[in-house]
């Protein structure tokens, strides 16, 4: 009698289970890079809110909105709002938040810097 031909078993189970995991691990690392890119927004909007009102109470309203563009891509959609509020001046600067990537975004976030007036002695 030949000997018994044993049965398939499990074979190919790993690669039915890994067809099936990578749709949900691409998932994932998509979440993880769109909070990274939620938090480098944050961090980009609070730095050039401070950058522009740093420069807007030395040289003015034109140097607060030029500060604020200065470490800001194109693609980040930027807005900046400079002005006076008594004795600081104030700067509000809003940036689109990024879906996957810089340049394709669905809503805003906003930064606010202010610095004390420069007065000049007299």
């Amino acid at each position: 009698m030949p000997p018994r031909r044993p049965g398939r078993g499990d074979r190919g189970q790993v690669a039915i289970e890994f067809v099936g995991t990578v749709p949900l691990i691409l998932l994932l690392v998509a979440a993880v890079w769109e909070c990274v890119l939620i938090g480098y927004a944050f961090s980009l909007a609070g730095n050039a809110a401070d950058e522009a009102a740093r420069a807007g109470a030395v040289k003015g309203g034109a140097a607060c909105a030029a500060a604020a563009k200065e470490h800001i891509g194109e693609a980040w959609d930027l807005d900046v709002d400079c002005g006076t509020s008594g004795d600081i001046y104030r700067a509000k600067v809003s940036l689109g938040v990024p879906i996957l990537f810089p340049g394709l975004s669905f809503d805003r976030i906003e930064g606010t810097g202010g610095a004390a007036l420069e007065k000049e002695a007299k």
